[in-house]
């Protein structure tokens, strides 16, 4: 007889100022306290500068510009700092701001996916207990960096 198992994952839901994200949490490196970054007005307005972590300069971005919405910075900012996925040498890390501390949360194989509307670097939207939650694109943020000249 056969044994039915559904497969867990945890994932982490990001809170940003407009919108929840969510990721597995292999996805995340390590959660910072904010810190500002030095930004340039030649830059993207969703690039924030570099953030400094374990030695390293990484590029900080806002998803919700990223989105085409205003930047947010309040009170319980903080900054996650995510694994590329993209096999770049030059772009192992993205820091992204988010507006809180992230909270785990146990995911099923049998995830619900919701009809609403998508920005470019969302994959989905999925029902995480009582809220919608969006699935970024990691490699596309990976690529909007690279692209902007932003990703070295």
């Amino acid at each position: 007889m056969l044994e039915h198992r559904t497969s867990n994952l945890t994932g982490l839901l990001l809170p940003l100022a407009d919108r929840t994200l969510i990721l597995p949490n292999v996805a995340i490196a390590e959660l910072i306290d904010y810190q500002s970054a030095a930004f340039d007005l030649d830059n993207p307005p969703w690039y924030l500068g570099r953030v400094t972590w374990r030695n390293r300069q990484i590029p900080l971005i806002s998803f919700e510009s990223a989105c085409g919405n205003k930047i947010v910075i309040g009170e319980r900012a903080r900054i996650v700092i995510l694994n590329a996925l993209g096999a770049r040498p030059e772009l192992r890390f993205i820091a992204m701001l988010v507006q809180g501390i992230p909270r785990s949360h146990k995911l099923d194989s049998q995830l619900s996916y919701v009809d609403v509307p998508l920005c470019p670097l969302e994959k989905a939207a999925v029902q995480v207990a009582d809220q919608v939650a969006k699935v970024p694109d990691l490699l596309g943020m990976e690529e909007m960096l690279v692209a902007a000249g932003l990703g070295g």
